[in-house]
């Protein structure tokens, strides 16, 4: 049921014309799923919602490419975030913020391999400056979501 949740906040935010400048840059609304579900489930699970995400919506709704990237973001993003949350040195926003800077950091790699040219390390900076601003987005959501659950199940 996540996995279909998080398809379809991904396939909304497609339907949105938001744009940061940056080619290929999103909000990641669907990661609000993965970042809640973090603080709720076993990793395994949380790791298999991530990956039938990515792969169903690269297939219903781009291609092999966008599979690519979105595997290298999504892998490198649900480690950095599993790894931060396990220390207890981060908050479920810094935790979030991790997972969206090295979710471009990850697709930042990926298209280096893929072209073949260290060139596009200068959206590096763009693409730091939008994971943290979208991690922090999605994090403070992911916060206010889990107060919820919490609260409701102490009534």
């Amino acid at each position: 049921m996540l996995s279909a949740l998080a398809m379809v906040f991904g396939y909304v935010e497609a339907l949105i014309p938001f744009s940061f400048g940056v080619p290929g840059m999103k909000l990641g609304i669907a990661n609000l799923v993965i970042v809640v579900s973090l603080y709720l489930l076993p990793t395994y699970q949380v790791f298999f919602i991530q990956l039938i995400r990515i792969v169903l919506i690269s297939f219903l709704f781009g291609n092999m490419s966008m599979m690519m990237y979105s595997l290298a973001g999504g892998i490198l993003s649900f480690l950095v975030m599993r790894f931060v949350k396990k220390t207890g040195i981060f908050s479920i926003i810094g935790v979030s913020i991790c997972g969206g800077v090295s979710h471009n950091v990850g697709q930042l790699i990926m298209a280096v391999l893929a072209v073949q040219t260290i060139k596009l390390i200068y959206y590096f900076p763009m693409l730091l400056i939008g994971g943290l601003i979208t991690g922090w987005l999605i994090g403070m959501l992911a916060q206010r979501i889990l107060e919820r659950i919490k609260s409701s199940s102490n009534v």
